[in-house]
C-alpha cells in the first residue's frame, strides 16, 4: 500500500465507498483488517484516502462485505487501479485543489448536467467571458492567476468537444444570458458560442425563461457528474468559502429530482435556440 499525502476528491470517494460497504455489512475496521491480515490502522488509512488499495484487496473486501453489486465493485476496482495523470496535474500547486478535482471528476464522468442562474456554465464559456468573470473576483487575483484559471477552464471544454465528448445538458436561466459579462461584444460572442455548441449531437441547452408564472427552484444550481454507476454520481456546488462535492445517496436523489423539475419547466432545445438568437440580435 503506497501512502498518499493529499488524496484527490476521486481518491476520497473510493475511500468513502469502501467505508460505506463495510458499515452496511455491520463490520468493524478491526474485523476487516483481520480478514486481510493487516492491522486496523491500515484499514483506517484506506478508508480515509491516505493509503491506496490494490484491486485484489478491494475485491476481497467487497466479497467479505457481501456486496453483490458487480458493476459497483468493477467501478471501484477501476478507481483503485487508475493511474491517470491528466492534463490538470500541470496546475498542481498553482490553482486550488477544487479546480483539479473538478477536472478529474469530469474526465471520468459518463455524462454532465449543469443548472445555472447567474452565469453561463463554465463548459460553455468563451475565453473573454471567463476572463471577465475571474478578473472581477474579490479580492482581485493577479493577472498571472487569471490567465491560469482561464486556460484551465478552456481545457475543461474537451469533455464536450471532439471524439471523446460525453453527453452534456445545461439548464440556464434567461437572466444569465442577458447579463453582459465583459461588455456587449463579449456577450454577443458568448451567445453565439452557445448556439454553435447547442447544434452538436451531445450538447443540449435549455433556457429557463423569465415568463414562467411560478418558479422557485433557484437553489437547484449545480454541477452533476454521472459516474460509472449511479451510486458513484457526484454533485458539485460552489459555496461562499469552499467547493463541496456531494455524494450521499439521499442527496444525489434529491438533486436528480431538482434537475428534472427545472428541466420540465425549461424551454425545449429548439425554442431555447430561438430565444438565444433573439438575445444575440438585440445586442
Amino acid at each position: 500500500m503506497g501512502t498518499k499525502r493529499e488524496p484527490t476528491a476521486r481518491q476520497m470517494r473510493l475511500a468513502v465507498e469502501l467505508r460505506r460497504l463495510r458499515e452496511a455489512a455491520g463490520m468493524s475496521s478491526r474485523e476487516a483488517a483481520a480478514m486481510l491480515g493487516v492491522n486496523s490502522v491500515q484499514i483506517s488509512q484506506i478508508e480515509s484516502g491516505v493509503s491506496g488499495v490494490s484491486e485484489q484487496r478491494l475485491r476481497r473486501l467487497a466479497a467479505h462485505y457481501a456486496c453483490t453489486d458487480e458493476a459497483l465493485v468493477d467501478a471501484l476496482a477501476a478507481m483503485a487501479t487508475d493511474r491517470t495523470r491528466g492534463w490538470w496535474t500541470e496546475y498542481q500547486g498553482q490553482l486550488p485543489n477544487s479546480f483539479l478535482d473538478l477536472s478529474e471528476l469530469e474526465h471520468h464522468a459518463s455524462y454532465r448536467w449543469d443548472v445555472d442562474f447567474l452565469h453561463v456554465p463554465g463548459l460553455l464559456q468563451t475565453e473573454d467571458y471567463a476572463r471577465a468573470l475571474f478578473a472581477r473576483r474579490i479580492p482581485q487575483p493577479p493577472q498571472s492567476e487569471v490567465d491560469l484559471r482561464v486556460q484551465h477552464r478552456m481545457q475543461r471544454r474537451a469533455i464536450i468537444e471532439g471524439a471523446s465528448a460525453i453527453p452534456y445538458e445545461a439548464l440556464v436561466h434567461e437572466a444569465a444570458l442577458r447579463i453582459r459579462v465583459g461588455g456587449r461584444a463579449a456577450s454577443r460572442a458568448q451567445l453565439t458560442r452557445i448556439l454553435e455548441l447547442s447544434e452538436t449531437n451531445r450538447v443540449a441547452v435549455r433556457v429557463i425563461p423569465f415568463e414562467l408564472d411560478d418558479f422557485a427552484d433557484a437553489a437547484a444550481a449545480m454541477v452533476y457528474a454521472g459516474g460509472a454507476v449511479p451510486r458513484l454520481d457526484t454533485v458539485m456546488r460552489d459555496g461562499p468559502h469552499a467547493t463541496a462535492f456531494i455524494d450521499a445517496e439521499a442527496q444525489l436523489a434529491r438533486f436528480r429530482m431538482l434537475f428534472r423539475r427545472v428541466k420540465d419547466v425549461s424551454l425545449t432545445p429548439a425554442r431555447s435556440r430561438d430565444l438565444i438568437h433573439r438575445l444575440a440580435k438585440d445586442l
